[in-house]
């Protein structure tokens, strides 16, 4: 399993129409290949910085199966009217995981 962390600066005053266009995207990566999980979380210190983490079975799937798709543009056309910059993305594979 690989996460995709996505750190997204929201232009201030747009964070409630922001948090909506990745609602309505959420169906766009249910759909895809490796799709495993989405979750948004809001920066307490700064309310305008967003992370979008989402599980895929691989690498591939989010950088090839869904960049490539007609979801992932649906997605970029929902939520980047609401972007103050580019997202920040990173992958992460778990090493360690205690409960």
């Amino acid at each position: 399993m690989v996460t995709e962390i996505a750190q997204i600066k929201v232009i201030a005053g747009r964070e409630k129409a922001f948090e909506e266009a990745v609602a309505q995207a959420a169906p766009h990566f249910q759909a895809a290949k490796g799709y495993i999980s989405l979750n948004l979380e809001k920066c307490i210190e700064d309310p305008s910085i967003y992370r979008l983490v989402v599980e895929w079975e691989t690498l591939d799937n989010h950088m090839v199966d869904f960049r490539d798709s007609e979801g992932f543009a649906a997605w970029r056309a929902l939520a980047s009217p609401h972007f103050a910059e580019p997202p920040q993305v990173v992958h992460t594979e778990n090493v360690f995981k205690a409960v």
